[in-house]
């Protein structure tokens, strides 16, 4: 019941990230990428697993938050270099290393997400 109602909360919550990301210049990818996970958390709430499906999606975040951690002004960056500066102080991301960070975040969360279905289903 507890898992159900938590999938609930992803689906609708990565639903929304989803609508909020329509408007950026990278929407092309980062809806499909809430979608993708909205869409597992809902067939998990209505008790359709797909283990194989879990794989694929975390190894997919898994491997670009990889990149963006690394990349030229990534999360590393803004770690060592800028001083980790609030990634939530002005919601506007004009600095990349922002945008970077929220998304490797963001992908860490989806990845969470989905790993606990993976891993207690």
């Amino acid at each position: 019941m507890l898992l159900t109602i938590l999938n609930m909360i992803f689906c609708i919550s990565f639903i929304g990230f989803a609508y909020v990301n329509l408007n950026d210049g990278d929407s092309w990818l980062w809806v499909p990428i809430y979608l993708v996970a909205a869409g597992l958390c809902g067939a998990a709430a209505c008790g359709y697993y797909y283990p194989w499906a879990y794989i694929a999606a975390i190894s997919f975040y898994l491997i670009y938050a990889v990149q963006l951690f690394f990349s030229k002004d990534g999360v590393r960056d803004w770690i060592k270099v800028y001083g980790r500066p609030s990634l939530v102080e002005n919601m506007q991301a004009t600095k990349p290393y922002i945008e970077k960070a929220r998304e490797f975040f963001g992908l860490l969360i989806i990845s969470a997400a989905l790993a606990i279905n993976y891993f207690t289903i």
